[in-house]
């Protein structure tokens, strides 16, 4: 697929989400009003971002935005990065990049409620931590917990104590505890990776995701240690992370790979159980934790971990057993989300891998647009198709990561900072 038509195909998407009276009734419903990933905020930040490309009209982003705002966002206990108050910050700090001064009353009392309900969280973690107990993986992960809040501060107050204090707690939850017997480490959690009981994971799991796992509190210390925010054992928490990822990476004359998740009989045995081929997608799996170790060894200075990072993104991306695995098209675990890590990686990247990733881009995009297809209305499919019109695993995401992934130039906005990759 080559520039122009990863444009048009973006474009297809963004004329069939023009506006929310001739959208999918799905994505206007009060279920999904207030959800970054699923409704019409996330609809709001591909126009958002095309408009500030000069690709479209912000009259569209104002259009969804004033749809989703005619009644009140939960705030504190009942929201999270992707829901309430703080996802619609997100997008309306992006807008503010893309068209300065705008929604700045608004933004100014979002960002009160997001350092209200920080403040919060961080003082029921570290309550958790000095009682002993396992975290939840809400309390820490990118999309309900606390680096999904670091994300947001990072670009709203880099040097500002609420941020500091978040890093304060990532590095204490890299300190281990002990549990049944047990040494773990300190993002261990009783539950299965749905949040919940689950009678699979006896003795909980180590998530090694970005999404819900130590993915995300290894790319947030290391995005905040190459901005210059750092704490007090930022360094030794950066390298105990990457020390778990080297423990368990399964290597082979092919690929790197590093597993989703360890559970208990595995971290007392030393031993994964054996498993097939997985999709390496920004949510679990090789694309998002190799993106966050090359930005680890960017912090830290270390280029040679950078290199094993890299190499084994380019070797997911041309691993076709891996690529069998990957069954869908959007942010999350599809080939729209390969595409943009594959951009960002790239972007930070030694030359000649460099290059060598851009080259995998076209066959990459090629799966999102049917054979003989033209791309508008291969774009509007999108939008009726299974994966729905939302940020995350629907249309608007798709429509984002072709942006970025056409090579026109990089995101206008910090649009991706909710996946914690740049």
């Amino acid at each position: 697929m080559n520039h122009d038509t990863a444009l048009g195909l973006s474009a297809g998407i963004a004329d069939r989400l023009a506006h929310p009276d001739t959208a999918p009734a799905t994505v206007s419903t009060d279920t999904v009003r207030q959800h970054l990933a699923l409704g019409p905020i996330g609809i709001a930040l591909l126009h958002i971002e095309r408009a500030a490309a000069g690709l479209g009209p912000w009259q569209r982003a104002h259009d969804w935005l004033a749809a989703a705002t005619r009644r009140p966002f939960a705030s504190g206990a009942d929201s999270h990065p992707f829901y309430g108050a703080p996802a619609l910050a997100h997008v309306l700090a992006c807008a503010a990049e893309g068209l300065p001064g705008a929604y700045a009353r608004d933004l100014a009392l979002l960002d009160r409620q997001v350092l209200d309900d920080v403040q919060r969280r961080l003082d029921a973690a570290h309550r958790r931590i000095d009682t002993g107990q396992l975290p939840v993986l809400a309390e820490f992960d990118a999309i309900r917990g606390l680096t999904g809040f670091g994300g947001y501060l990072l670009r709203r107050d880099p040097a500002g104590p609420a941020l500091r204090s978040v890093l304060d707690y990532c590095v204490r939850l890299t300190e281990p505890i002990t549990h049944e017997g047990d040494t773990l480490p300190g993002w261990w959690t009783l539950t299965g990776p749905s949040g919940r009981p689950d009678d699979r994971f006896p003795g909980g799991h180590g998530n090694s995701g970005m999404a819900h796992g130590i993915g995300s509190v290894l790319a947030l210390l290391a995005l905040c240690a190459r901005r210059g925010t750092t704490v007090s054992g930022h360094r030794q928490a950066l390298r105990t992370i990457l020390a778990w990822l080297d423990r368990w990476e399964t290597t082979s004359s092919q690929d790197r790979t590093w597993p989703y998740w360890v559970i208990r009989d595995e971290l007392r045995t030393d031993r994964l159980a054996p498993a097939g081929p997985r999709r390496p997608s920004w949510c679990y799996g090789t694309a998002g934790v190799a993106r966050a170790q090359q930005l680890a060894a960017l912090a830290l200075g270390d280029p040679a971990r950078r290199a094993v990072a890299e190499n084994a993104l380019l070797d997911a991306l041309t691993d076709p057993e891996q690529l069998w695995a990957t069954t869908d098209f959007g942010l999350c675990h599809g080939f729209a989300g390969l595409a943009h890590l594959t951009v960002r990686t790239a972007a930070d990247a030694a030359p000649e891998t460099a290059n060598r990733l851009r080259a995998v881009l076209p066959d990459l995009l090629a799966t999102l647009l049917p054979l003989g297809s033209k791309p508008k209305d291969a774009g509007a499919a999108l939008v009726d198709g299974p994966g729905g019109a939302g940020l995350l695993d629907g249309a608007a995401g798709i429509g984002l990561g072709l942006l970025a992934a056409s090579g026109t130039a990089p995101p206008r906005t910090n649009w991706d900072a909710f996946l914690l990759v740049a």
